[in-house]
């Protein structure tokens, strides 16, 4: 597991999240910690080691 952060696309704050450097691509969503708005999160890794990142917001 690795702490990544980045900046939430509602609120603007920078938050943090464990990826987990075993799954090579993932998407899931996860709400906010500071806001609590959903967040679609994309997450690409190789050779354990985040290559791509995005923290996308849910429109409602």
């Amino acid at each position: 597991m690795e702490e990544h952060f980045y900046t939430c696309p509602y609120c603007f704050s920078t938050v943090s999240v464990l990826v987990d450097l075993s799954i090579l691509s993932q998407e899931y969503i996860e709400d906010c910690e500071r806001c609590c708005n959903p967040i679609e999160f994309r997450v690409q890794v190789a050779e354990a080691e985040i290559v791509s990142f995005e923290a996308n917001s849910i429109e409602q």
